[in-house]
């Protein structure tokens, strides 16, 4: 009776620590000239009505996705209303749909653990504990094709933990995937989680993925940023950034797509580390990027490095930082398109594909500029569901959808390498 107790205050103390966002609401603004585009600009970079945009401003005719908080909603409305904008609301309480994911995983979470990877719950979020456990279920069942290797510790101290998927020799031609470097994007963790039970699934009955394995080694990174992961879990769930303390300020946490060095403080990437998109200090600052740049200059041969983030439905290759076009734009275009044709087949799911700064926006520092730059040719970044009905809060209902029709792009992609040595 006193453990039961005792469990229950620390779920109560955690509760209260939680930040709420009851009354917040998501706005959709779609800019209808260059007057109105510069007035969201502006937006971006003002403080005064506490902004966090979903979906950042891009160009005329583009929608805007931006989370408005309470206190803030009259006067944000009076604001566009005085200059003509027209908005419309996405999401009308933030709180109470956070409320129902959250009641819909502690219902999960009232079953007994599952004793294997076969009774994991892939249709729920899950936390960082319950990753890290299930990775070590994998490995444990599949020791001959699976082990877990950590390339670093998070600011925190948290483990860096990736997935090797290999059938056996050494340096061999390898996949990159990272998942969950925006600690929010919580579909994309759990989509990440699904992948590495269909690798040791498909191993030896999909011949295309046998092929890929018997050649070559997939690495697998699902929580990349496991601070700020575990404090959306604990503390706030729309926390994007590292956890790291900034010097100088109260602001904590750097945006680790902004923190790699390709083009690092450059436009499209933040100097106030009050911003979503603050870049920080210096390039590979964050220990969470640094640990991936030390791994993949250390193995050498990453011939695919694919990094997922969710929302708004994209497949891109560099470049963001700048509008030079890469020396492999046609073929990255073409399996880009090859791809995403894929995906559409299971449900029909529309993506938009071509080079990030063509496709979204201009935006520096980001991951797989560097990885281009390192001589990775097919490095290339995912945009999951959905186009902003949802945003950052996808139901749990569309996680193993969303996974599966990514997997059909994934097996494109990776098949393509590994058919196209270099």
């Amino acid at each position: 009776m006193m453990k039961v107790l005792l469990a229950l205050a620390a779920l109560l103390v955690v509760a209260l620590c939680k930040e709420t966002f009851e009354g917040h609401q998501v706005f959709r603004i779609v800019p209808k000239d260059d007057v109105q585009l510069s007035l969201l600009k502006d937006l971006e970079d003002m403080f005064e009505f506490q902004l966090d945009f979903w979906k950042d401003v891009t160009g005329v005719g583009t929608p805007v996705d931006v989370r408005v908080p309470l206190d803030s909603l009259e006067s944000f409305k009076s604001h566009l209303e005085t200059r003509d904008v027209d908005y419309s609301i996405m999401i009308e309480d933030l709180q109470a749909v956070l409320d129902q994911e959250q009641e819909e995983m502690d219902s999960a979470a009232r079953f007994a653990q599952p004793r294997n990877t076969d009774s994991y719950d892939y249709y729920n979020y899950h936390t960082i504990s319950e990753i890290y456990r299930f990775q070590d279920m994998l490995v444990a069942e599949n020791p001959n094709l699976v082990s877990k290797v950590v390339i670093g510790q998070s600011y925190e101290g948290r483990p860096l933990n990736v997935l090797k998927f290999s059938t056996g020799g050494t340096n061999r031609r390898a996949i990159w995937i990272d998942t969950g470097i925006h600690s929010r994007e919580w579909v994309t963790q759990a989509s990440g989680t699904w992948f590495a039970k269909k690798i040791v699934t498909d191993y030896g009955r999909d011949a295309a993925l046998t092929a890929i394995l018997d050649n070559m080694d997939i690495f697998l990174e699902i929580v990349t940023n496991p601070d700020g992961f575990y404090y959306s879990h604990t503390r706030n769930r729309m926390w994007r950034k590292t956890r790291k303390p900034n010097r100088g300020s109260s602001c904590i946490g750097v945006d680790p797509n902004r923190n790699w060095d390709a083009g690092f403080g450059g436009p499209g990437a933040s100097s106030s580390p009050c911003s979503e998109t603050y870049h920080g200090p210096s390039a590979h600052s964050e220990s969470e990027v640094k640990s991936i740049v030390d791994f993949v200059k250390s193995h050498g041969n990453i011939k695919a490095f694919i990094s997922i983030h969710a929302y708004s439905q994209m497949l891109m290759y560099p470049y963001g930082y700048t509008r030079t076009a890469v020396k492999d734009q046609a073929e990255l275009h073409a399996v880009a398109q090859r791809a995403v044709s894929n995906l559409a087949s299971l449900y029909g799911t529309r993506y938009r594909y071509g080079s990030i700064i063509n496709v979204i926006y201009q935006a520096s520092g980001g991951t797989i500029d560097w990885t281009y730059n390192q001589g990775i040719k097919y490095s290339y970044t995912f945009e999951l569901r959905d186009t902003g009905r949802y945003g950052f809060v996808l139901p749990a209902s569309q996680i193993v959808p969303t996974a599966r029709e990514t997997w059909l792009a994934l097996m494109t992609l990776m098949d393509h390498t590994f058919k196209n040595p270099y």
